[in-house]
C-alpha cells in the first residue's frame, strides 16, 4: 500500500497541509476529495517528493527514492499538458520510456489502451484537454506501475471518456494495484472509488469507504399521508424536524419504521413512505461545511 505519515507543508505563514496521514490500499481505487484550496495537489506533490515539506510517504514499505526505477513503482498525472507541444505523442512517450528503461513496445500498447493510436504521430500542442488527459494517462501507465496517483484525470473528458476512465481504473486496481485519484465530479467518484480520503484546509476529515461515508451522512424519510396536518402534529411532539415537499413531508434523521409508527398512532393513512439515503455529494458537503477556502454566496444570502 501507499502510506503517508504526518505530511506538512507551509507557504509562508499559511499551513497548506497539516500533519496529514492516510493509506491507499492495493486492490482499491481511493478517491481524494476536498474543496478548492484544501491542499490536494500539494499533498500529491509531497507524496512524490516534488515539493519540500515534513513527513514521509512509503510505497510498499519503501520511500520512492529507494527504488531503482520509480516509474515502475508509481505512475503520475499532475498536469494534463506536461509535454513538449511540437513533439509527437509517440515520441513524447518514447523519450519517457528510454529514460525509465522501459521497452519501446510498451509505447504502442499504452497509446492503444488510451485510444490515441490514430493520433500517435500528431503533435499534442493542438490536442483538446480530453486528448491531453489521455496522453497523460498513457505516460502514467507506461511503466505498468504498482500504483497510480492522478490529479483530476477526468477534466476535459467527454461522457464516453469518463466511462472509459472509470472502468479502466477499476480494472487497474483489480490487478492488486493501488490507485489514488482526485476529482470534483462527485457523482462519478461514487461509481469509481472504493474508499475516500477527504481533506479540508489541509487537515484529514475522513478516511473511510464510500459506503460508510454515505451511511454516516444525514438521511431523511419522505412521507405522503391522507392527513398531513395530523402527521405534522405527531412529528412535532416527537421533536422530529421536517420540511414540506410537494404533497408530502421530508423528515430528517429518522427511519421509515419510526415515521410509520407515528402515523399509525395518529391514525393517519400512509400513502407513500420512502427512505432517502444521502448521495456522495450530500455527504461531502456535510463533512466539509466550514472548511472551504473559497465560498460563493447566493443572492438571497447577500440580501440577508
Amino acid at each position: 500500500m501507499i502510506k503517508t505519515q504526518n505530511l506538512t507543508k507551509k507557504y509562508g505563514e499559511k499551513l497548506a497541509v497539516d500533519d496529514l496521514s492516510f493509506q491507499v490500499k492495493s486492490g482499491k481505487v481511493t478517491g481524494f476529495l476536498g474543496p478548492n484550496g484544501a491542499g490536494k495537489s500539494t499533498t500529491m506533490r509531497l507524496m512524490l517528493g516534488l515539493d519540500c515539506g515534513k513527513g514521509q510517504t512509503t510505497y510498499g514499505g519503501k520511500q520512492l527514492n529507494e527504488y531503482a526505477q520509480p516509474s515502475k513503482v508509481v505512475g503520475i498525472l499532475l498536469e494534463a499538458k506536461a509535454y513538449h507541444p511540437t513533439r509527437t505523442a509517440k515520441n513524447h512517450l518514447k523519450i519517457l520510456a528510454i529514460e525509465g528503461n522501459i521497452s519501446l513496445k510498451r509505447v504502442d500498447e499504452v497509446l492503444d489502451i488510451v485510444g490515441l493510436t490514430e493520433v500517435a504521430k500528431s503533435r499534442p500542442g493542438k490536442f483538446s484537454l480530453g486528448m491531453s488527459q489521455r496522453l497523460g494517462i498513457a505516460a502514467a501507465i507506461l511503466g505498468d506501475p504498482r500504483y497510480l496517483i492522478l490529479d483530476e484525470p477526468a477534466n476535459g473528458l467527454d461522457p464516453e471518456g469518463i466511462a472509459w476512465l472509470r472502468q479502466f481504473l477499476r480494472d487497474y486496481a483489480a490487478r492488486d494495484r493501488g490507485v489514488l485519484v482526485s476529482s470534483h465530479l462527485l457523482s462519478e467518484m461514487s461509481q469509481m472509488a472504493d474508499n475516500v480520503v477527504v481533506i479540508g484546509r489541509g487537515k484529514l476529515i475522513a478516511d473511510t469507504s464510500i459506503g460508510s461515508l454515505i451511511t454516516g451522512a444525514s438521511s431523511s424519510v419522505f412521507v405522503r399521508a391522507s392527513d398531513v396536518p395530523s402527521l405534522e402534529k405527531v412529528l412535532a411532539i416527537a421533536k422530529l424536524k421536517y420540511d414540506k415537499e410537494g404533497r408530502g413531508l421530508a423528515v430528517s434523521d429518522s427511519s421509515t419504521d419510526e415515521v410509520g409508527k407515528l402515523a399509525n398512532q395518529a391514525k393517519v393513512t400512509v400513502l407513500e413512505l420512502t427512505a432517502r439515503t444521502a448521495s456522495l455529494e450530500e455527504a461531502f458537503l456535510e463533512l466539509t461545511e466550514g472548511s472551504e477556502e473559497y465560498q460563493a454566496r447566493t443572492e438571497e444570502a447577500k440580501k440577508s
